[in-house]
């Protein structure tokens, strides 16, 4: 099974998540804590490179295509932490030559001030979490800048990075196709190869869900949402950064090397709290995730030697299941023969052909398998339909 894998080898990759913020986001619902200051960061340092070493030893021998520094917000870090971690990282596996870096920062002036010492540790690729340009909304979002703060941070990223993105969060309450027309333009003068662009979800456990739920706020309806996507499509393809993803836009070549791993159905190892991966081993994929809270963490770590709580092996149906998921986010498709070689069946001919008819997939030249511009506001349901 491994050599059937290799076949389509998308990559490896290693995230480590730093799970701290120095404010807690009304939408987020990632896992991350609030803490002003009070960080033990050499011990954190000490239990990185103890994780680093167990992941080594499950997956040994792989090259190292893409490092990306998740959170939370990571660039809160010190340099000098992601520095020593890099050095972890090296020391288990090879560094590919063009390796991808990434860390993800917030356009605050005191951690944009910090962006060369962040390159001189490794970095060289950043991703600010900019999430709105106007400053009424950056408020409700629960933003710490301003629009002006946020457009200097991401001047000065490109100035110091020859590789960067930033995110922007779109279908925010009262906004207008009109109004996102306007800053979506205003951002895509100033992204040189890419930028994330999410419509807003209201996830569960959330400040936004219960201000939702008690009538405290409005999301777009659904004519609106569409609109926006619309929108959306339109700018960033005359900007020259089309979607290769859902939610992902860039200039051909300069998509993010780490999250293609993820949508190509690679190989990855995650390591800090609430971490997940994904790594092929002799007897198959296995599934893991770490423990979320940072302080059980570290006992963990210090403790068991990982601070993994779950490691499980996938069966065939799971990883068609997640195959499907992640493949078809991508505008390149999947291939089906891949999906047979995981699983030992083919898709279903008659599912996809009605796809077709009703204009949600396509069947490229090379016969791979897509969903359609047309698919993509409906993808979830376009990957259930297949994976039935």
């Amino acid at each position: 099974m491994a050599t059937i894998r290799n076949a389509f080898d998308p990559g490896f990759g290693v995230y480590v998540h730093w799970p701290f913020c120095l404010s807690k986001c009304p939408y987020c619902d990632f896992n991350s804590h609030v803490r002003r200051g009070d960080v033990d960061e050499d011990r954190f340092v000490e239990a990185f490179a103890v994780e680093l070493a167990h992941r080594a030893r499950l997956a040994p021998g792989r090259e190292v295509r893409s490092v990306f520094f998740g959170g939370g917000t990571p660039s809160l870090m010190s340099p000098s932490t992601a520095e020593a971690i890099l050095a972890q990282i090296a020391s288990h596996w090879t560094l590919a030559k063009d390796v991808e870096i990434t860390l993800e920062a917030n356009p605050t002036s005191v951690e944009a001030s910090r962006f060369r010492g962040f390159k001189a540790a490794g970095i060289n690729r950043v991703s600010l979490g900019v999430q709105a340009l106007n400053d009424i909304d950056l408020k409700a979002l629960g933003r710490q800048h301003s629009v002006a703060e946020a457009l200097m941070a991401v001047d000065i990223a490109n100035s110091v990075f020859d590789r960067t993105s930033f995110d922007l969060i779109y279908g925010r309450s009262g906004q207008t196709p009109a109004a996102w027309r306007k800053e979506l333009d205003l951002a895509l003068a100033r992204a040189p190869e890419h930028v994330s662009l999410y419509q807003l979800t209201i996830e569960p456990d959330t400040m936004f869900e219960r201000m939702v739920n008690t009538g405290k706020m409005a999301i777009p309806d659904a004519d609106t949402q569409r609109a926006l996507w619309d929108v959306t499509q339109e700018i960033t393809a005359r900007h020259g950064l089309p979607a290769y993803e859902v939610s992902n836009h860039a200039r051909p070549g300069a998509e993010c090397r780490h999250n293609l791993v993820y949508w190509r159905y690679g190989e990855y190892v995650g390591v800090g709290p609430g971490a997940h991966g994904r790594i092929v081993t002799p007897r198959g994929r296995r599934a893991q995730a770490c423990e979320r809270h940072p302080e059980m963490w570290l006992t963990c770590v210090e403790t068991e030697g990982h601070g993994l709580v779950e490691d499980e092996l996938l069966n065939a149906e799971q990883e068609g299941d997640e195959f499907l998921l992640m493949g078809l986010r991508l505008r390149e498709g999947i291939d089906p023969q891949r999906y047979f070689l995981l699983t030992g069946k083919k898709l279903a001919q008659s599912r996809i052909s009605e796809l077709v008819g009703d204009g949600l997939v396509e069947v490229t030249r090379e016969n791979r398998l897509r969903v359609s511009s047309e698919g993509f506001p409906v993808l979830d349901a376009v990957v259930a339909d297949l994976a039935a």
